[in-house]
């Protein structure tokens, strides 16, 4: 599927005019609390305006560890994620459909897929990691346990880039009380306040459950 037709098949599914067509089931990430946990994990989060960007690296959110023998993050989440994944010796996918829940894209080829974190590093330092261990950005940057990490369109993933929920949404309407539980969650296990208006964007979207 070339990702054109992706992005209309994307805009046929958001406006519902689109019967009968599904996509490859997707892997859901572990750890996404009811709609009632996820609003009390909201109501107990610190709200605060957004921290400095000064002295923010990737690089100092060590991520795609190795997790078992060759694989690392990326690559167990992208074995996760996937239906009928096949890996080299190296644990590279050369093989596998993966179904992105953002946008409702499906594809054939890893190299179109991106893992993105949930909160995304930029946005974390943000709102606390700043002040962490290495030890602890490492732990968020390759989260398993927790719905941190999730397989989706390439493209999708760029254009979200470090944004909050104030300023992106999944172009998927029906997806938005899945993410927002999934942000709340995350940002709660690791204590990262949020701002007044990524708030109010979480409470709109959790509305939707």
């Amino acid at each position: 599927m070339s990702k054109f037709r992706a992005a209309l098949l994307t805009l046929l599914l958001a406006a519902g005019l689109l019967v009968g067509v599904t996509g490859t089931a997707s892997a859901t990430p572990p750890g996404i609390p009811s709609e009632a946990t996820a609003r009390s994990q909201l109501a107990g989060l610190a709200v605060g305006a957004a921290g400095s960007m000064t002295g923010y690296s990737r690089d100092k959110f060590p991520h795609w560890l190795t997790i078992s023998g060759a694989c690392n993050t990326r690559e167990t989440v992208l074995k996760r994620d996937g239906s009928s994944v096949v890996t080299d010796g190296s644990c590279a996918a050369t093989s596998g459909r993966w179904y992105s829940p953002y946008d409702g894209a499906t594809w054939s080829a890893a190299s179109d897929v991106d893992i993105d974190h949930v909160i995304p590093l930029a946005n974390a330092w943000r709102s606390g990691a700043s002040s962490w261990t290495t030890a602890k950005r490492q732990q968020l940057a390759n989260d398993l346990s927790a719905p941190q990490l999730i397989a989706v369109t390439d493209d999708v993933n760029q254009s979200k880039g470090d944004q909050g929920p104030e300023s992106w949404k999944p172009s998927l309407t029906g997806y938005w009380c899945t993410y927002a539980k999934m942000w709340t969650s995350v940002k709660s296990k690791y204590a990262l306040r949020v701002t007044s208006a990524e708030k109010s964007a979480l409470l709109t979207m959790l509305d939707r459950c």
